[in-house]
């Protein structure tokens, strides 16, 4: 510890308000960054003998100065903390990189709702079911509701255009609203018990429908007492098949931290409207030698700052700190217990999910082995020195366009045994002639590396071009102005017929290329980093050229100006359905006169 600092005179000036503070070394790196509903205790105890955690007695031994903000709550700290320890990553704080929305279900305010897929912010304009763990679970749930309730999942654009029923009104996995081949009432009916649904009321739904089928087969209207019947089978096999499901419809997560051979997991199995809807598993960063409590209570924090707060928290390790309880109540603004299982069906979830953390920990031990071994074979075939895998760094160019229209470049970074999506970057590509892949790619490689050329920004390893020797020389020349030509650069040219095995690698220094075999090793790293850059490129290149297709016509039309650009997408969901509508329907639009709607066609056309 450095000698000027005593902690005696730093607790002496601490408040007793809520606030974060940041633990700093002699360098002025910070080690730890924490919370406390109260400064002064919290801090003071960092700094008694004998602290239980070796790792913390490391950490306040390296500790120069403390600094402190003072916060409005408790909440208010707990968002500042989290936002510091993202920003600095410090050494010491055990940090989950899942900033990724979890999907919901959503059922829409339309006359008639919508059922689909969401994920992003929730509002008042629709009614959201879960989060659920996994985009799979989402879209097996919304086939099976509409197997049973048969619900519009198509977007209004499409909805309010249609002049006959879709594929999925044939294949009665919709009733066909947008024709009125379904009555408001009945559908209205349909919604409300897929609701229920997915609250969790499977046996009111059941009951609801057998009284249904009773009635219709004693008005002789047995086709529509088939369908009740169907429903109620279909009702019947989901209870049978989920096995760990609660009859009391509640909310809860499950969320065990399991350690096996060193590796710490969280795995978080979430439960809504008394189902199982599968489980997420978590591997923390700056774990060290953390224990799984540490690792639980980290992420119970952490996660709920951004994630709604259910009912109840199920966790498989006794005696977790009480601020963890206190900081869920904090955010939910009610009582969030966190506690052991007692029931038999809770013990059930709890055991799975441990079961699967465990699973999950293998799973990742040997992803991590064959991706080193992968990396040493690389390393190995470019005679590359490098022991620390974790460390080296590669990253990837490639250019997507469609005949030179929205040229975008990506690159995207493989590093630590996986990719760094959080470090991708695209760019768009300004002021070349359309189709000059060679310019693309040097102009995107000069505005990567000039920051790495002025120390703004990490080198990398090795640097993969996505294509022969015009766009590795275009590359190599790039560098050699940065003052960056001995950075390692290697390019994947595709072989005949674009086969996967049969690629080509190019040297910018002259060099003969190599064709590894299709089963090396080496060869398998390249190809998922290079087709990680090509998916990343393409999907920047449709978003831009859908964004200029959209609007670039339309704004090329003397009278279209922001409002009427916006009413006519509203109006037809899109440039496709303005180039389809005839005159009379185009100045139907408000704020589109006759003459106006005359000039559009004539322009589109």
């Amino acid at each position: 510890m450095d000698e000027t600092f005593d902690p005696k005179v730093l607790l002496a000036t601490l408040t007793e308000l809520p606030g974060v503070y940041r633990m700093i070394d002699a360098q002025g790196k910070v080690l730890y960054v924490g919370k406390a509903k109260n400064l002064k205790k919290r801090v003071a105890s960092y700094f008694r003998d004998n602290h239980p955690s070796p790792r913390i007695a490391l950490m306040v031994a390296q500790i120069a100065r403390v600094e402190t903000t003072v916060t409005r709550s408790e909440a208010e700290a707990l968002l500042l903390e989290n936002n510091l320890i993202k920003s600095l990553s410090p050494r010491y704080n055990i940090l989950f990189r899942d900033d990724k929305s979890y999907p919901y279900i959503v059922l829409s305010h339309d006359r008639y709702p919508r059922l689909a897929f969401y994920r992003g912010t929730t509002d008042r304009n629709a009614d959201y079911f879960g989060p659920y763990p996994s985009s799979t679970a989402v879209r097996d749930s919304v086939n099976l509701l509409q197997r049973m309730f048969r619900l519009r999942t198509c977007e209004n654009s499409v909805f309010s255009n249609r002049s006959r029923p879709c594929l999925l009104y044939q294949i009665k996995r919709c009733s066909g609203p947008c024709v009125d081949l379904i009555e408001p009432e009945a559908y209205a009916q349909d919604v409300q018990m897929a609701s229920m649904f997915l609250q969790g009321r499977q046996q009111e739904i059941i009951e609801r429908l057998g009284e249904a089928m009773d009635l219709a087969a004693q008005n002789l209207a047995f086709e529509q007492a088939a369908v009740y019947r169907d429903q109620i089978q279909s009702l019947r096999r989901v209870q049978d098949r989920q096995y760990v499901e609660s009859t009391r419809g509640e909310d809860v997560d499950v969320v065990v931290a399991v350690e096996e051979g060193g590796m710490l997991c969280v795995n978080l199995a979430m439960v809504r409207g008394g189902r199982h809807l599968g489980d997420k598993p978590q591997f923390p960063s700056n774990a060290g030698d953390s224990t799984p409590a540490e690792v639980l209570a980290a992420f119970l924090c952490q996660h709920y700052l951004t994630h709604p707060v259910p009912a109840r928290v199920f966790v498989n390790l006794a005696g977790l700190d009480g601020e963890v309880s206190e900081t869920l109540e904090e955010l939910a603004g009610r009582p969030v217990p966190v506690i052991e299982p007692r029931l038999t069906m809770h013990k059930v979830w709890v055991d799975m999910a441990e079961q699967n953390g465990r699973l999950a920990i293998v799973a990742r031990r040997s992803q991590i082995a064959r991706q080193e071994t992968r990396l040493e074979a690389l390393q190995t075939v470019l005679n590359l020195e490098n022991d620390d895998t974790q460390e080296f760094r590669i990253e990837c160019f490639d250019i997507s366009h469609t005949q030179g229209e929205s040229t975008v470049a990506s690159c995207v970074v493989y590093q630590g045994n996986g990719m760094r999506k959080s470090e991708y970057r695209r760019f768009n590509i300004r002021d070349v002639q359309a189709g000059d892949d060679y310019a693309a790619m040097r102009q995107a490689v000069q505005r990567r590396y000039e920051k790495v050329s002025s120390g703004e920004s990490l080198a990398p390893s090795l640097i993969l071009i996505d294509g022969g020797k015009g766009q590795v020389g275009a590359a190599a020349s790039v560098l050699e102005e940065l003052g960056l030509s001995h950075l390692p650069m290697l390019g994947v040219a595709k072989g005949e017929g674009r086969k996967p095995g049969l690629e080509t690698l190019i040297f910018p220094d002259g060099r003969e290329p190599v064709q590894l075999p299709a089963e090396h090793p080496a060869l398998h790293l390249i190809q998922e980093i290079r087709d990680e850059a090509h998916r990343f490129a393409v999907s920047g290149h449709r978003l831009q050229r859908g964004k200029s297709r959209k609007t670039s016509r339309l704004d090329d039309i003397d009278g279209i100006g922001p409002k009427r650009r916006k009413a006519l997408i509203a109006r037809f969901g899109g440039l496709q359905g303005i180039v389809g509508a005839g005159i009379d329907q185009l100045s139907a639009v408000p704020g589109i006169s006759r003459e106006l709607a005359e000039k559009i066609y004539a322009a589109l056309h």
